[in-house]
């Protein structure tokens, strides 16, 4: 990845935003990331590369650059899993658009208002990157998960399949069964059923398209579909694989996937309503 003149997530500010308007001014995380990674030309080696925390390095960057977007102004606030662009976002002309300056700016806020002084430090260079997020319940789920032994995980897989619908659903965790940890069938209706392989991966950095296309092998001529359960990530190259065409579809849940699932299903988590002030809500009603 090229160099910026400010921090390296910076060079990210302009793909999110040029997504963004190319989606109509909203889109999926996920489709943002992605499509973002895609502009930017980013290699299968550097998606792979963590932190120490075993976040994808790449994707945290993308992410700090959406703080900064949101707090310039150029996208709102929503945590509901889309990204929306505002109306100074939407009019914003990207030829024009000085990153560095916006970078500034939004680093003299956040240095005034020591909003994220228990987070992170502010960005002065790239080696004082860091978890985007503080630490909530979602990253301890999921340290909690990848502290498991892997026939823990594979286990917890099996719950996890079974809560979400799937029956018959059985850990093999053969050695030399092409990596596949266990089976299932997944009832549509009473008509129609998917036979289902399953394959589970306590990861820190991303699962690569051969990984894919090895789990893929496996499961040809045993199974209608396949799933994949890790941890960590995907490369954009991995997701392409497994949706390519003429082949049998593998569906993919990365460690972000695997919390919401938890959390949807209130597996392993206790809910619990807690309210913040959002004190910007209430500055147009001081005018």
């Amino acid at each position: 990845m090229r160099q910026a003149k400010g921090p390296q997530f910076t060079l990210f500010f302009k793909p999110i935003i040029e997504v963004l308007k190319e989606k109509g001014g909203s889109g999926t995380v996920a489709e943002v990331i992605d499509r973002s990674i895609e502009k930017m030309g980013i290699s299968e080696s550097e998606q792979a590369v963590t932190l120490k925390n075993g976040q994808s390095r790449v994707r945290n960057q993308v992410q700090w650059a959406r703080l900064y977007l949101v707090r310039g102004g150029y996208l709102d606030s929503s945590k509901r899993g889309v990204w929306n662009l505002t109306e100074k976002g939407m009019s914003l002309d990207l030829k024009t658009f000085d990153v560095l300056a916006t970078f500034r700016q939004v680093q003299k806020i956040f240095m005034e208002e020591k909003q994220i002084k228990d987070q992170a430090e502010p960005f002065i260079d790239e080696t004082d990157e860091e978890q985007i997020e503080p630490q909530d319940h979602r990253a301890k789920l999921l340290d909690l998960i990848k502290s498991l032994p892997s026939e823990g995980f594979e286990r917890l897989s099996q719950r996890l399949l079974r809560e979400s619908g799937f029956e018959q659903v059985v850990v093999t965790g053969k050695s030399g069964d092409g990596g596949i940890d266990g089976v299932g069938v997944f009832q549509m209706n009473p008509f129609v059923s998917f036979n289902v392989l399953f394959q589970c991966k306590r990861y820190q950095g991303a699962v690569t398209p051969s990984h894919v296309r090895d789990f893929r092998g496996a499961m040809m001529g045993r199974a209608d579909k396949g799933i994949i359960i890790t941890t960590g990530t995907f490369t954009l190259e991995a997701k392409k694989e497994a949706r390519r065409d003429g082949v049998p579809p593998i569906e993919l849940v990365d460690g972000e996937a695997l919390v919401q699932m938890f959390e949807r299903l209130e597996l392993g988590l206790v809910s619990r309503t807690t309210y913040d002030v959002d004190k910007k809500f209430f500055e147009d009603f001081k005018r």
